[in-house]
């Protein structure tokens, strides 16, 4: 009985010099629950922006190129491309909406043929419509968004050694990291607007003449945009987890407590 009390006691001492070893290294990493809860939401906040980054990026419905509709043909045309593919599409024109001037949207089930762009590899421009592509401001576009998807990777890993490493000085990086995403994917869909531009402007006028075009910005080019929103708060709100607590304190006494 003795000894059964002796090895429970020395148990017990055991476990409350692991709890305070536990406890005091918590201390030490400055993650109270409290502050880790606060950057686990701000890590579920950059996540969606980082989800709907790569389906903007990984998709090809940044914007739709349809002709106008002629009389005394069944079928039409329409185009939906993105930073690396496009779609040319043959759609039934009684398929489109009636109060409709031209084919699309891009949406419709029809005839589709999709390519990759060839000045990815060979370094050749795309014919859309009788109309050139810029290589240099599409692939200026693409290298941009993949410069912010990359920036938006090492931000969730700065994040991630915080929670699991308790590195928090690694916090304001992935602050810095998150912002700068957010900031390349503006950057990336501003130029790719302009390449948009390129291409309606540029005619060839060694072909047959090139069909009257309307555009529209699609779904793909609208989940960049809430991303970039997305990405530049989670940004923020790491950032201001970074900053001292005291000055909160001192504008707003209610939630930081009593001041000294």
């Amino acid at each position: 009985m003795m000894w059964s009390n002796f090895f429970m006691q020395e148990e017990d001492r055991r476990r409350t010099a692991v709890g305070r070893r536990r406890a005091q290294e918590q201390q030490n990493l400055g993650l109270t629950p409290e502050r880790e809860g606060k950057i686990k939401l701000g890590l579920l906040v950059a996540i969606v922006g980082a989800t709907l980054a790569v389906l903007a990026v990984g998709t090809e419905f940044w914007v739709e190129l349809n002709t106008y509709k002629t009389n005394g043909s069944a079928v039409c045309e329409a185009a939906h491309l993105g930073l690396w593919k496009v779609c040319i599409k043959r759609l039934w024109q009684a398929d489109v909406p009636a109060g409709r001037e031209t084919c699309g949207p891009a949406e419709l089930p029809g005839e589709a043929n999709c390519t990759y762009f060839k000045f990815f590899t060979t370094g050749e421009n795309a014919h859309i419509f009788q109309r050139t592509t810029k290589k240099e401001v599409n692939l200026a576009a693409a290298v941009i968004a993949v410069l912010g998807l990359t920036a938006m990777a090492l931000g969730c890993l700065c994040v991630i050694m915080v929670l699991s490493k308790g590195a928090e000085s690694l916090l304001r990086l992935g602050a810095v990291c998150f912002g700068l995403s957010g900031l390349l994917l503006f950057v990336s869909l501003e130029v790719f607007r302009h390449s948009v531009g390129a291409l309606l402007q540029g005619v060839n006028p060694e072909t047959p003449p090139a069909p009257r075009l309307a555009y529209e910005y699609s779904w793909s080019l609208g989940c960049g945009v809430g991303a970039g929103l997305i990405l530049l708060l989670g940004g923020v709100c790491f950032l201001l987890l970074t900053l001292p607590s005291w000055p909160w304190r001192s504008l707003c006494p209610k939630w930081g407590g009593p001041t000294a």
